[in-house]
C-alpha cells in the first residue's frame, strides 16, 4: 500500500457549540478525563512547539504535569534546546492527540517559569533515578553513552538518594491565549471549535472550517 493510500474514517464523536463548555479549561478537563477513562496510551503526552531567535521552529513530545486556569505545566532543563528557544522567544504551542478518540487539542500562549516552590515539589516527587538524571544530563548537548553514565555515577556518589534540585532544572507554564478542539468526523467534515478571549472575562467560541 502506498503512503498516499493510507486513510482513516472518523466517526467516533461530535463536537457542537451548544454542547461545548463555556470555558476551554473545562472542555479540556472533560476531554482529558475521557481520555483517561478510555485508557488512551499516555494521554498526558503533548507536542511542544517552540521557535528560536532566527525563526526556526522545533517540536518534541513532553509530558504535562499539571494544569489549571493559570495554564499548562511541564518540567525540563532550562539549558536544553527548548529552554534556550523559550528564553529567546517566550511564545509556544501545545498539541494533544488522542487517536483512539479521534481528537486533538491545540493550545497557543506565552511561557513563564513556575515558582521555585512548584519546581521543588515536583522534583522531590520524582524517582531518585530521574532526579539524578537531571544532574547528569547536559540536555541537548553532544555526549557519549559512557560519559553520560559516568556523570550519573558521580552524582549518585555525591548526593546519594537525596539530590537537591539542580538550578538549571524546573518548570514552565504555558499561559493560553487560544485553544482549538478538533473532533474527527466523516468525509473530512471535522468539528473544530476555537476559543479566544472575548476581551471581558470569558471566551468567544468560533467554528472553523475543516
Amino acid at each position: 500500500m502506498s503512503v498516499s493510500d493510507l486513510r482513516q474514517s472518523y466517526d467516533k464523536g461530535v463536537l457542537l457549540e451548544d454542547e461545548a463548555a463555556a470555558s476551554p479549561f473545562d472542555q479540556f478537563s472533560l476531554w482529558f478525563d475521557q481520555a483517561l477513562a478510555a485508557r488512551v496510551p499516555e494521554p498526558n503526552a503533548m507536542t511542544l512547539a517552540t521557535v528560536d531567535a532566527d525563526g526556526q521552529p522545533s517540536a518534541r513530545i513532553v509530558l504535562i504535569k499539571g494544569y489549571d486556569e493559570r495554564g499548562f505545566v511541564f518540567f525540563t532543563n532550562y539549558e536544553s534546546r527548548k529552554g534556550r528557544e523559550i528564553a529567546a522567544n517566550p511564545r509556544a504551542a501545545l498539541l494533544f492527540f488522542w487517536q483512539p478518540l479521534e481528537r486533538q487539542v491545540r493550545i497557543e500562549g506565552r511561557m513563564e517559569f513556575t515558582s521555585a516552590e512548584e519546581s521543588d515539589a515536583y522534583y522531590a516527587s520524582r524517582p531518585v533515578g530521574s532526579r539524578l538524571g537531571a544532574w547528569a544530563s547536559e540536555q541537548s548537548r553532544p555526549v557519549t553513552r559512557e560519559v553520560l553514565e559516568a556523570r550519573e555515577r558521580d552524582y549518585r556518589e555525591r548526593y546519594g538518594d537525596q539530590p537537591p534540585r539542580p538550578p538549571h532544572w524546573g518548570g514552565y507554564r504555558l499561559v493560553p491565549t487560544a485553544f482549538e478542539f478538533w473532533q474527527g468526523r466523516p468525509s473530512r467534515l471535522h468539528d473544530r471549535l476555537r476559543y479566544r478571549p472575548d476581551g471581558k472575562s470569558g471566551w468567544q467560541i468560533d467554528r472553523l472550517a475543516p
